[in-house]
């Protein structure tokens, strides 16, 4: 298999994410009570306490006072926060759409593979065994199989596409193919001989046309920033293509923000995160991309470019087409160009960390916000307290920020508008009703960027602290927000002292991220998590793959979330667009059913 590659740009938020830290200096106001007073190196943070139900009219009356008289504190980090975490490098630019709504990725310059993706994310020097156990998947042992069907590339092949790409896109050193050929998790590693790196949607066109015609497979590949196995080759025959690629940054006009905001957000590319229907940390206000992209370009495996580069929010002609290709990552054509909605960028942001003394308190919080929140609303991020843990022991420079004491829980809330004082009196109201109704045990209001950085990067970081404690069995799984938890507590119930199981994720749109910690791959641990996860998230009506996708990982456990003739459906159509299965084999759909 080859790799058709499209490279990646450094882009200031590669660099622009740097955590504050916290002193460890306390001071307590005798005076007033309900709070206490955290000196920092450059501003103040108000430590909320739960209020006592049994204090007096009066005494509640002078806390409020009290308790207002710290809005100013939040003035300066506001508007600075939200410039800092939109704020996007020049050179990645676009053009625009022609309406304010729209921003087209139309270049294709720099594109070159990402070497490494992160510090901790080096995949050069891995062994087979921790980059990936045997190729076998599932508690039962499973092998996948290279399709027959697929041809083996020569010398003749290598030829054609530089005289496509010309000599330094087509690139076969090993060291830069030994960074492909392994997924950010360094559970799956393919061999592909060859990566390609096209700068245009022409160039793209003809080289699936070839592959098309010869019978070789493409893998795409973006960032390679995903955890399903879906981005990266399967098998070390030289007939492998992978196709990897950047497509372009999408916002640097500082009146709008992009809907998308991720974890891995100046490593993963826009071209990936359509493909994978990536969701995020702010889908809870701003939705998924099947409502915010406007329009895609894509060429097919025959090498047919389709234009649905619409800028419209409105267009009920036929069947709206750019949806199959939303999430099908990249088995039924590659997106080379997006037109996507971006929303103004609004000027008050504040965030909250608050913890929670159980999940119950957790749920009706969560329900309390949207109510009392509402429009502002823009994350609702929960980690309990596993993740809380690894997060301060693996990550570099992370602080606790409520160190009094150790909670069960622990919620980061995010609010978006455009008046500041309102913003403000509204979610001190929410922190006040919900102290007084015992839903927050402790919390922390953001006074400046650096503080609202380190609440962000605890979150954040959760998943870079579980690849660096070990072996990590990642679920990415929807259920009922009442039932999520209810899942992690029997998973630990069932793997008893096998395991460390860590759940963190979107509390805000239902998304659990279920994972099981251990410091070595295990059979035995894998066979009590697999199938029995798939079976409990079946049997509560929940989802496999929320945003993740299933890639390697849960194309053959699809069934679990999509009824046989659904499947069957989603068969004909890569049949009728793929005829010969040469995009992203093996993944997605099960291998039986595969061309």
């Amino acid at each position: 298999m080859l790799c058709v590659a499209a490279g990646r740009r450094k882009t200031i938020l590669e660099t622009e994410y740097r955590w504050g830290v916290m002193t460890n200096t306390h001071r307590f106001d005798p005076i007033f009570k309900g709070i206490v007073v955290i000196s920092t190196r450059s501003a103040i943070l108000v430590r909320f306490q739960r209020i006592r139900k049994c204090r007096q009219l009066q005494q509640k009356k002078l806390r409020m006072e009290k308790f207002r008289t710290t809005r100013h504190l939040l003035q300066r980090s506001s508007r600075s926060l939200l410039d800092r975490r939109l704020k996007l490098n020049s050179e990645n630019s676009i053009h625009s759409s022609g309406t304010v709504f729209t921003r087209t990725c139309t270049g294709y310059r720099n594109w070159i593979l990402p070497a490494c993706l992160h510090p901790s994310r080096d995949c050069r020097g891995l062994t087979e065994a921790n980059a990936m156990q045997n190729r076998y998947f599932g508690s039962v042992a499973e092998l996948v199989q290279r399709s027959p069907s697929f041809s083996t590339l020569d010398s003749d092949d290598i030829s054609f596409f530089k005289s496509i790409l010309g000599e330094k896109n087509v690139v076969q050193d090993e060291d830069v193919l030994a960074t492909a050929n392994t997924d950010w998790m360094r559970k799956y590693k393919g061999s592909s001989k060859l990566l390609l790196q096209p700068r245009s949607t022409e160039e793209v066109s003809e080289i699936l046309k070839y592959c098309n015609s010869r019978h070789l497979a493409v893998a795409p590949q973006g960032g390679n920033t995903g955890l399903v196995g879906g981005s990266v080759p399967v098998f070390d025959e030289d007939a492998r293509e992978q196709s990897d690629w950047h497509l372009c940054a999408l916002v640097n006009h500082s009146s709008f923000v992009m809907p998308l905001d991720l974890g891995a957000k100046g490593s993963c590319q826009i071209g990936g995160n359509v493909s994978t229907n990536a969701g995020g940390l702010r889908l809870v206000r701003y939705g998924s991309l099947h409502g915010n992209v406007l329009g895609l370009e894509a060429v097919l495996a025959n090498g047919d470019v389709l234009d649905m580069l619409g800028t419209l929010r409105k267009d009920n002609t036929g069947y709206d087409l750019k949806h199959l290709f939303i999430g099908s990552e990249g088995s039924l054509g590659i997106v080379t160009k997006v037109s996507i909605l971006t929303p103004p960028k609004l000027s008050s942001v504040n965030i909250a960390f608050l913890a929670c003394k159980d999940y119950f308190s957790c749920q009706k919080l969560l329900q309390e916000a949207k109510r009392k929140l509402g429009e502002i609303l823009s994350a609702f991020e929960f980690l309990d307290i596993e993740a809380m843990d690894l997060a301060l022991n693996h990550l570099e420079g992370a602080r606790n920020p409520l160190p009094a004491s150790i909670h069960n829980f622990y919620v980061l809330i995010e609010t978006t508008g455009s008046n500041e004082s309102y913003d403000k009196e509204k979610l001190e109201a929410f922190l006040l009703s919900s102290m007084e109704g015992g839903l927050i045990s402790d919390g922390v209001v953001a006074q400046d960027i650096n503080q609202a950085s380190s609440f962000w990067r605890i979150r954040e970081g959760v998943p870079e602290a579980l690849i660096k404690a070990g072996a990590n069995y990642k679920y990415d799984l929807s259920l009922p927000v009442e039932k999520m938890y209810n899942l992690v507590e029997d998973m630990r119930a069932r793997l008893g002292g096998l395991a460390r199981v860590v759940a963190y994720g979107h509390l805000g749109d239902a998304n659990l991220h279920l994972n099981v910690s251990a410091p070595k791959y295990d059979d035995k641990i894998l066979a009590q998590i697999e199938p029995y996860v798939y079976e409990w998230t079946s049997k509560h009506r929940g989802s496999i793959s929320a945003e993740h996708g299933l890639g390697l990982m849960k194309a053959n456990k699809i069934f679990y979330s999509k009824s046989p003739k659904t499947v069957q459906l989603m068969t004909s159509i890569k049949n009728l667009l793929d005829p010969n299965g040469i995009l992203n084999p093996y993944k997605v759909l099960p291998h039986s059913l595969n061309p």
